[in-house]
């Protein structure tokens, strides 16, 4: 086996992955990835970037080394999978007082530098970003939360009815549930989970980033408490609101 098909093993492994799961965060095919691990394909060095950019490594290291070449168990390899499992996973804090300059400088390198970052070692390596929250309108998610999710690409990665942290130009940033059609696809509905706030509709072209929410970090008891009447009553009325909107958008 060639040491970068080893090491695409090793990577995947240690983080726990499928062979479908690694290939689709490199955008492959799940025989693909299998040809590479199994020596029937050298890795493409596209295919080799990427995963140099999720695990923080050098194609040198990736094409040259054999990762797992420490002795397992020992402490240098317990380090070693730690500082992989770890890599790419700093995540810039976006307080809400924050939240208008971030429309500015959403990509510029300098003002992300002077947010506060912290890493989660649950989380797979990609890229991440958190958002604090304000307002009822997700509620039982509560006014001053932390929203940690992942940068979406693409809009068309966005599967309806899914929580996401929207930035857009005439919104700003928002945390609601996605409704996507194929007939409107130009168009994305933002719905939240309290029913006393009315669905709305931003342009595609209007929208700066998207990033799916992965985990929500609040102070402890304050958490809303949902009886099952309150439960049974929202989830009837966001029925309702999907149902409503699917009829006017058809």
């Amino acid at each position: 086996m060639s040491i970068a098909g080893k090491n695409l093993k090793y990577l995947r492994k240690l983080r726990g992955w499928t062979q479908e799961e690694f290939a689709a965060k490199l955008k492959i095919k799940r025989s693909l990835l299998g040809a590479y691990e199994e020596e029937r394909a050298d890795p493409r060095i596209d295919v080799l970037e990427q995963v140099g950019d999720l695990f923080k490594l050098t194609l040198d290291e990736l094409l040259r080394k054999e990762l797992q070449e420490v002795r397992p168990g020992s402490y240098l390899a317990k380090r070693r999978a730690q500082k992989l499992a770890s890599a790419g996973n700093l995540i810039h804090l976006v307080p809400v007082k924050a939240a208008a300059g971030y429309l500015a400088g959403y990509g510029d390198p300098d003002f992300l530098d002077e947010l506060n970052s912290f890493t989660l070692p649950m989380l797979a390596p990609g890229n991440y970003r958190a958002f604090e929250i304000v307002g009822d309108s997700m509620l039982p998610t509560t006014s001053g939360s932390v929203i940690v999710a992942e940068k979406l690409e693409d809009l068309e990665q966005v599967r309806t009815n899914h929580t996401y942290v929207v930035v857009s130009r005439q919104e700003g940033i928002v945390y609601k549930r996605i409704l996507r059609s194929n007939k409107s696809r130009n168009k994305l509905t933002l719905i939240s989970d309290n029913t006393a706030f009315a669905p709305y509709q931003v342009m595609t072209e209007d929208v700066l980033e998207v990033w799916k929410a992965q985990l929500v970090i609040s102070k402890a008891n304050t958490q809303q408490r949902w009886d099952v009447n309150q439960l049974a009553s929202l989830v009837s009325n966001l029925q309702e609101q999907v149902t409503v909107l699917k009829k006017r958008m058809n």
